[in-house]
C-alpha cells in the first residue's frame, strides 16, 4: 500500500513539474534581457509579441481615406514578388532553435506575423502564435526574441504602389520548424 500511494505522489509531483515547463499559460508581460514581450493567451493560443511595437493589435487603414483595409484589398498586391524573402525567412526561423528543439516540435507549427513599413520595406514588427498546449510554450523568450531581431535586420520587401496606401503591409505564414 505504501509503494501505491507513493507512486502516486511521485506521478502527482511529476505531472506538476512538466506544467511548470509551459513558459505562456496566462496573460503576462515577461522581461527578457533589456526588452519585454506581452503574452496574452485565452487558454489555447498565444500570442506573443515585443511591447516596443508599433503595428501589432492596431488595424490595417489607407493612410490617405483612413478606411479600413477591406477584403478586397487582401486580393491586390501590397508587396512585390521576389525569389528570395520566403526561403530566408523559413531559414532564420529554423536555423534559431536547437536541434533537440526541433525535435521537440516535431509536427508542430508555429505562426509568425510581420508588419512592414510601407515605405521602406522593412520589417517593423514581429509577432507569433501557437497553441498553448504545443511544445512551443516551453521554449525561451530569447527564442523567439533572436527570431524577430534577425527578421528585421535581414529580411525586407518592395512595396507596391497599393501597398504604400497603408499604414503597414501584413504577411504571416504558419511553420514547422524541424523542416
Amino acid at each position: 500500500m505504501k509503494t501505491l500511494i507513493s507512486l502516486i505522489v511521485c506521478l502527482c509531483c511529476a505531472t506538476g513539474i512538466y506544467a511548470q515547463s509551459k513558459l505562456y499559460e496566462e496573460t503576462k508581460q515577461i522581461q527578457g534581457d533589456g526588452y519585454t514581450y506581452q503574452c496574452e493567451t485565452d487558454g489555447v493560443v498565444v500570442d506573443l509579441y515585443d511591447t516596443n511595437q508599433q503595428f501589432v493589435k492596431t488595424a490595417q487603414r489607407n493612410r490617405k481615406t483612413g478606411e479600413y483595409s477591406g477584403t478586397t484589398d487582401a486580393y491586390i498586391l501590397q508587396l512585390e514578388r521576389d525569389t528570395w524573402t520566403r526561403s530566408k525567412c523559413f531559414t532564420i526561423v529554423r536555423n534559431a532553435f536547437s536541434e533537440a528543439q526541433k525535435q521537440e516540435l516535431k509536427g508542430q507549427l508555429l505562426d509568425i506575423c510581420l508588419y512592414i513599413h510601407p515605405d521602406t520595406g522593412k520589417v517593423i514588427d514581429v509577432s507569433f502564435s501557437f497553441a498553448n498546449r504545443d511544445n512551443f510554450s516551453t521554449i525561451p523568450l530569447s527564442v523567439y526574441r533572436k527570431i524577430e531581431l534577425e527578421l528585421k535586420k535581414n529580411v525586407w520587401f518592395t512595396p507596391t504602389e497599393h501597398g504604400r496606401q497603408f499604414n503597414y503591409i501584413f504577411r504571416w505564414w504558419s511553420q514547422m520548424v524541424s523542416k
